[in-house]
């Protein structure tokens, strides 16, 4: 039987980012990974020889001295990225009641941008970057602090990211405009917590970037980084069930039978799927029933658009689009979908000029596929196909409002639901973001790496924050258990200076 000292059972981001971290401080490391791919959400697929990402579609914070080119530089990993810089005089378009705003990058940048549409709220917008840049300092590992923060008695936790938006400024184009990407964490507008709107957005303002050719590269690079520390990587490995020794995790059972051993366990997929690997007499009544009672953000439904050749040109900067009068839109209804896109152009080693490609991506409710829910990929029926089909025609119709005859420049496109993202990446439901954060009861929502059960540790985007800078944090709070925090901390910052 084979026995480590760490199993972390998924290979998405924050499964890669401990074995990646454990595994530099001599643990002997083993991920397990259900799929025939790793990645979870940086997975990527081919159609018709164009890759489209699964789920990064930009990252944030990369220029030098920023939060995760010094995360990246001590995993190793920052000069072997295929990297590009989106546009840094509007790296994101809002358009909204037909006309566009863009979110430029750079403090400075970023207000004198939207100034020249909003000429009389300078005072807002200098609020609003000043609260963005307070929360972010407020946090210590989003800025390499070893100071801890009370979190217990903040109050940045209690706040909403629509009220303090509402309250900076009483231009509702403005308080629409600010709030404009908020399909970065599935914003509803009663329940999202300030905090997430600001950690999310101040670092894309600070820096904004594409992967070229994909996503996958960094899913690759974590994974070779652990076989040279020699770790492994076994793919086509599903957990099952837990099997203690006394109060403590002996081994991981695989659903076919077979055994892992090892002294710690880091589980990367949802805090309720791994409760459903645990007998129930070794997790309390109460914990169990929080955690499955938590709220998973909303899905996404997704459009793979394959361009005819050289017929649409590339975009360095991504669209959010909006045909009604609020950018709040995770509530729709079914009649009215979709009431909003996101619409970027991956990049490509191909060319710069022309996009082979496009993702188009709006949400969609878990009760609209309930009719399919016990089916499996390839196998849900033509009536699922139908279903589809109608939706991306109808999302196509919308997005002909912003790229008139977009229909003639496209060659094929292919669908996901959020079916499609439960079974591709173990999601729970096809949720987008993991358990969604609530201001209104925040704690209830915040799930701590260390867990019931001594040896058993949680990672990944339902911890904290979601989206590559969130995940690496919660990667680091992890590991800060086995090997502490503040060592870690130090080796990061050492990492930095020994570079400059």
């Amino acid at each position: 039987m084979p026995k480590y000292d760490i199993v972390i059972i998924g290979s998405g981001l924050g499964g890669l980012l401990c074995g990646n971290i454990l595994s530099k401080e001599g643990y002997n490391v083993c991920i397990i990974e259900k799929n025939r791919q790793i990645g979870g959400c940086l997975q990527t697929f081919k159609r018709d020889n164009v890759i489209f990402n699964t789920g990064l579609n930009y990252t944030e914070g990369l220029d030098e001295g920023q939060i995760l080119n010094r995360y990246f530089k001590y995993f190793g990993i920052l000069d072997k990225l295929k990297l590009k810089r989106l546009d840094i005089n509007g790296f994101d378009i809002v358009t909204f009641e037909g006309k566009e705003y863009k979110h430029a990058q750079g403090h400075e940048n970023f207000k004198n941008t939207l100034l020249q549409n909003f000429p009389n709220e300078k005072d807002a917008l200098n609020k609003y970057i000043d609260k963005l840049k307070t929360i972010s300092d407020y946090f210590p590992l989003f800025n390499l602090s070893k100071k801890q923060p009370n979190i217990i008695d903040s109050k940045l936790f209690n706040e909403s990211a629509y009220g303090f938006i509402n309250s900076i400024t009483s231009d509702k184009k403005l308080q629409n405009v600010l709030a404009g990407t908020n399909s970065l964490y599935a914003g509803v507008i009663d329940k999202t917590p300030l905090y997430i709107h600001a950690l999310i957005n101040y670092s894309f303002i600070n820096s904004a970037w594409r992967l070229i050719d994909g996503s996958f590269q960094l899913a690759k690079l974590l994974a070779d980084s652990i076989t040279e520390n020699g770790g492994v990587v076994l793919k086509k490995h599903e957990a099952n069930k837990f099997i203690f020794k006394n109060n403590n995790i002996k081994y991981i059972e695989l659903s076919n039978s077979e055994r892992i051993e090892a002294k710690h366990f880091i589980s990367n997929v949802h805090p309720a799927k791994t409760l459903q690997m645990i007998d129930e007499h070794h997790i309390k009544k109460a914990y169990r029933k929080r955690i499955n009672m938590l709220e998973n953000t909303i899905g996404m439904f997704t459009l793979y658009v394959v361009f005819k050749k050289d017929c649409f040109k590339y975009m360095n900067f991504n669209h959010y689009y909006y045909k009604g009068d609020t950018v709040w839109t995770t509530d729709y209804s079914e009649k009215k979908w979709p009431e909003f896109f996101m619409f970027y152009t991956p990049a490509t080693s191909k060319s710069d000029i022309y996009a082979d490609g496009a993702i188009v991506i709006t949400y969609m409710k878990y009760n609209e596929l309930k009719n399919w829910e016990n089916t499996t990929v390839e196998k849900r029926g033509n009536d699922y196909l139908d279903f589809k089909k109608r939706k991306a025609e109808k999302l196509l119709d919308l997005v002909e409002k912003k790229f008139p005859d977009i229909r003639n420049k496209i060659k094929s496109y292919y669908i996901s639901t959020p079916l499609t993202y439960r079974d591709y990446t173990g999601t729970v439901d096809g949720s987008s973001y993991g358990i969604l954060k609530d201001y209104n009861d925040p704690f209830k929502s915040i799930i701590l790496p260390k867990t019931k059960i001594p040896n058993l540790f949680f990672t990944g985007q339902n911890l904290n924050l979601h989206g590559i800078l969130g995940v690496t944090i919660s990667s680091v709070m992890t590991c800060g258990e086995l090997v502490g925090l503040e060592y870690l901390i130090n080796k990061v910052t050492l990492c930095q200076n020994t570079m400059l």
